[in-house]
């Protein structure tokens, strides 16, 4: 039996090492034996390679080793169930997960806390929240609220009258998409119905939804696509800051990018660079780095002593803050300048 259990774990090893090198995901170290696995939607997206740079900071004043993954892009829940195995046989103490899909990967999840890991889901919850046994996020419908009162209060200031494109992350309504959309049309002053699904407003704003995949092609498209429904679109609220960008570019190419503002979610450096160009005119700052440490401190402190993480009072997730940036400031709307924006971005 001995022998048995020994060979599924050198098995359990060979695999986790194998997925990394398949390219699924990229390993990184701190100098312990307390196992961390960090699964994120994509490798390529920069949000995620600063939260992977909070995981390592963390995992060196924690003595723990983390081992990264990631889906082959957003939307890829097969490849983070094929972490969440490999992570279980290798005897991790913990996973911290963006999910691609918050509900496909709950089944996942489910067998990990059943074999003793704390799961923490990052920026995304899942669905339902409670099947991870934490969530570290910004308060994505906050964020969403920020920008869409920046935006109402412009439009009220100028006199114009808004013709808004929605561009969102993909078809499976993930508790993120749903959530930045959803806060962004209520406080731009939309009845949203209901706040748990995309597109089901009448308001006569709207022009459209549209889906990016949360990269700049993406963005393009879905901006092309809602200019050929209406063409006098003026408002556009992206989902992230490389879906924004990619706005930008379909809005240029069309002659109508001064006619345009777009407001977006993220706060990295390159958006708020965007922001100090005049590209985008506001957007919500979160601080993946921080979501990442924490993540990484709370499975260490677990590993030790059985304690788990506690929510911030009166929300069902560990609450990482967001702040709108922006250099043109609505009154009413709290927020900071570029400057600010380039000081904090990610932190």
């Amino acid at each position: 039996m001995a022998r048995s259990t020994a060979k599924r774990a050198a098995l359990a090893s060979a695999a986790l090492l194998a997925l990394v090198a398949c390219g699924d995901g990229g390993g990184s170290a701190g100098g312990g034996g307390t196992l961390v696995g960090l699964v994120t939607k994509t490798d390529t997206n920069p949000f995620f390679v600063k939260m992977k740079e909070g995981a390592q900071q963390a995992a060196g004043s924690t003595g723990a080793t983390v081992q990264s993954f990631a889906g082959k892009q957003d939307g890829d829940n097969q490849s983070q169930v094929d972490a969440i195995e490999n992570l279980i046989g290798a005897g991790a103490k913990g996973i911290l997960i963006t999910p691609n899909d918050s509900k496909a990967i709950v089944p996942s999840v489910d067998k990990a806390r059943q074999a003793g890991l704390l799961v923490i889901a990052l920026d995304t919850q899942l669905e339902p929240g409670n099947a991870a046994d934490a969530t570290f996020a910004t308060d994505n419908y906050q964020a969403g609220k920020l920008i869409g009162q920046w935006a109402k209060a412009k439009f009220a200031k100028e006199g114009k009258q808004a013709k808004i494109a929605l561009l969102d992350l993909n078809p499976n309504q993930v508790s993120v998409d749903v959530q930045r959309d959803q806060g962004f049309l209520e406080g731009f002053g939309v009845d949203v119905k209901d706040k748990k699904k995309i597109g089901d407003e009448s308001d006569p704003r709207i022009v459209g939804h549209d889906v990016t995949d949360g990269d700049p092609s993406g963005g393009r498209t879905a901006m092309e696509n809602l200019l050929q429904k209406d063409p006098g679109i003026n408002l556009v609220y992206t989902i992230n800051e490389p879906a924004a960008a990619g706005a930008y570019e379909a809005l240029k190419a069309a002659g109508k990018e001064k006619d345009v503002t777009i407001v977006s979610v993220d706060g990295g450096c390159p958006g708020v660079q965007n922001v100090k160009a005049g590209i985008i005119g506001a957007t919500a700052q979160q601080y993946p780095l921080k979501m990442a440490q924490l993540g990484v401190e709370a499975i260490a402190k677990f590993a030790k002593d059985g304690t788990k993480p506690q929510n911030t009072a009166g929300k069902d997730f560990v609450d990482t803050g967001v702040t709108l940036i922006t250099d043109q400031a609505a009154e009413g709307v709290e927020s900071k300048d570029s400057a600010w924006g380039l000081q904090n971005c990610w932190g």
